[in-house]
């Protein structure tokens, strides 16, 4: 396990630089640039899923390993974060970790998360970019505060860290969706990610058979077949808020949400 938190690592911080580059092409309107690293990007993030399977197969048995200091909270965290796609709570991140991360019996208490959050963010605030990747707040769209017991990753862009009106929906369902690919490409089934993925097909119509039978594959169809219902307007008022955000917050605000003020245009 410890052998393979290092590499992930790597991807993971190749995957950041890879987005920010493509964003970059995208702007400065060079067509092939842009298509040439986001073929990149693709590469990098199939290979994050091969060092990621190797992650959750060398778990087994080596759960003492796993629980060492040296895998440290926050690299746990970013993993389960990293699966997920999306912003989350403590609970689901604790039950992505026990299910495919081989962390049985963690739990995440929002108070340890919240004091890790402001860790991150004293960090950054210090030494701005000293971390390949920080683990910060999710922004309400309204008024781009921190999102009550949400956390995110820094290297996402901006508009998948805030939260609108459909985003718990939106983000819900690309958990739903990530977490059955991941335990499609599993051998078989563990309790924890039958226990996981009933939770969320329980929740998406279409989605869930018996609690022994829940299959992959049709969670990732019910997921995708609501998610298109909702994916454009969410997009929309996440871009505007992001919009807001770039024009209204400093670099650190961006990350960590404004609690001073309730900003212009926001209300």
């Amino acid at each position: 396990m410890l052998g393979v938190a290092e590499p992930i690592d790597n991807i993971e911080r190749r995957i950041g630089t890879l987005r920010a580059a493509v964003r970059r092409a995208v702007m400065a309107r060079d067509g092939a640039q842009a298509t040439a690293l986001r073929a990149e990007l693709r590469a990098a993030e199939r290979d994050w899923e091969q060092a990621l399977g190797v992650l959750t197969k060398q778990a087994d048995g080596q759960l003492a390993s796993v629980e060492s200091p040296l895998v440290s909270l926050r690299d746990q965290v970013h993993h389960a974060l990293t699966l997920l796609s999306a912003s989350a709570a403590p609970k689901l991140i604790t039950e992505v970790q026990n299910a495919f991360l081989g962390v049985a019996g963690t739990t995440f208490a929002t108070g340890k998360l919240t004091h890790l959050r402001r860790d991150e963010e004293r960090s950054f605030r210090t030494a701005r970019h000293s971390r390949p990747y920080y683990l910060c707040s999710a922004l309400t769209a309204e008024h781009l505060t921190p999102a009550r017991g949400l956390l995110a990753v820094s290297t996402w862009p901006l508009e998948r860290r805030i939260v609108g009106p459909l985003s718990p929906r939106v983000d819900f369902l690309t958990a739903a969706i990530q977490v059955a690919e991941q335990a499609a490409r599993l051998p078989e089934q563990t309790l924890p990610v039958a226990r996981l993925l009933w939770r969320f097909a329980a929740n998406i119509p279409g989605a869930a058979g018996g609690h022994e039978t829940t299959e992959p594959a049709i969670v990732i169809k019910a997921a995708s077949a609501e998610l298109e219902m909702h994916a454009d307007a969410d997009r929309t008022q996440r871009a505007e808020a992001a919009e807001r955000a770039r024009v209204q917050l400093d670099e650190a605000e961006q990350l960590f949400g404004n609690r001073l003020r309730i900003l212009k245009g926001s209300a």
